[in-house]
């Protein structure tokens, strides 16, 4: 009878805690980073959001990449949160920033100069690199003069004429709304009601991952549980972890090491990884390198 006692307390308590991490998943919206690129990991729904930020309403998306790695062996490597292609190939990288004190200008550049470097095969010419599209989205208007979007325009000094160099960046917020389409966009993003079925693909991907608790709520419970319990709410990308889990504050250095070593498997770079586990990365770099030794 005490080991059906216990057994069916230790049921009840599996179930307590699935049902908390659900709640924890529905909290998600799309300015996490996380949450963004497991939703926008579908081609339908990315291509209504990129459709909606480049104005064409006839862009056809033909591959999707969320959380693309890019590396290089002597530079920092670049995540991209999501990296699309369209029919005519052309790349589209939307990147979720929820820091304000991060070099964003440089980010960017970093980011496009990656994108490139992948591009260009041996034996290509320059002019068969592909038009490159950075949406860089924060939630805090980041240039403050009080608009929605901020398209980078270059131009010969003095003179009025465009320099084209094929790559375009674009900053847009959640947090000024002008009422366009882009503005009413990021307000959705800012809640992710799974109610709110106003942005067609979008929504409906966003409603299966928080409601169908056998699909999609169950999948996002599963990334609910790896960000929460390895102390990282919905920040890691911003360089920061919003809540350290408690077997973080209270198992040291090796439970640091074990969430470290599976964001490294996620795909997360060293210096993010190191602000979300609060170590060094010199120390995350050399528990990877460790790692990669044992699984040889």
């Amino acid at each position: 009878m005490k080991k059906q006692a216990d057994t069916g307390a230790s049921n009840s308590a599996i179930v307590k805690r699935r049902e908390q991490l659900l709640e924890k998943a529905r909290q998600f919206n799309l300015l996490s980073d996380v949450f963004m690129s497991v939703v926008l990991n579908d081609k339908a729904a990315c291509q209504h959001v990129v459709r909606i930020l480049t104005g064409i309403s006839d862009l056809i998306v033909k591959e999707v990449r969320a959380q693309y790695r890019i590396s290089r062996i002597t530079s920092h490597d670049a995540i991209l949160d999501i990296l699309a292609e369209d029919s005519k190939g052309k790349l589209y990288n939307l990147e979720i920033q929820r820091s304000d004190t991060i070099d964003h200008a440089r980010r960017t550049r970093f980011y496009a100069a990656m994108i490139d470097s992948e591009c260009l095969l041996k034996g290509q010419s320059y002019s068969e690199m592909p038009e490159v599209y950075i949406f860089y989205i924060s939630e805090t208007d980041l240039w403050k003069v009080g608009r929605t979007v901020y398209e980078v325009e270059k131009c010969f000094k003095g003179t009025g004429v465009s320099y084209e160099d094929g790559i375009h960046i674009v900053y847009i917020n959640a947090a000024v709304d002008d009422e366009s389409d882009i503005a009413r966009l990021m307000q959705y993003f800012k809640t992710a009601d799974p109610e709110d079925m106003s942005q067609g693909a979008l929504s409906k991907r966003v409603s299966f991952f928080k409601k169908d608790e056998e699909g999609g709520a169950g999948e996002m419970c599963d990334v609910s549980k790896e960000i929460y319990e390895m102390g990282r709410e919905d920040g890691i990308a911003d360089g920061k972890a919003e809540g350290k889990a408690e077997g973080l504050i209270e198992g040291g250095l090796e439970k640091a090491k074990k969430a470290a070593l599976n964001f490294a498997k996620m795909g997360f770079s060293v210096e993010k990884i190191a602000a979300g586990v609060e170590v060094e990365e010199d120390t995350v770099r050399q528990w990877i390198s460790e790692g990669e030794e044992q699984t040889d």
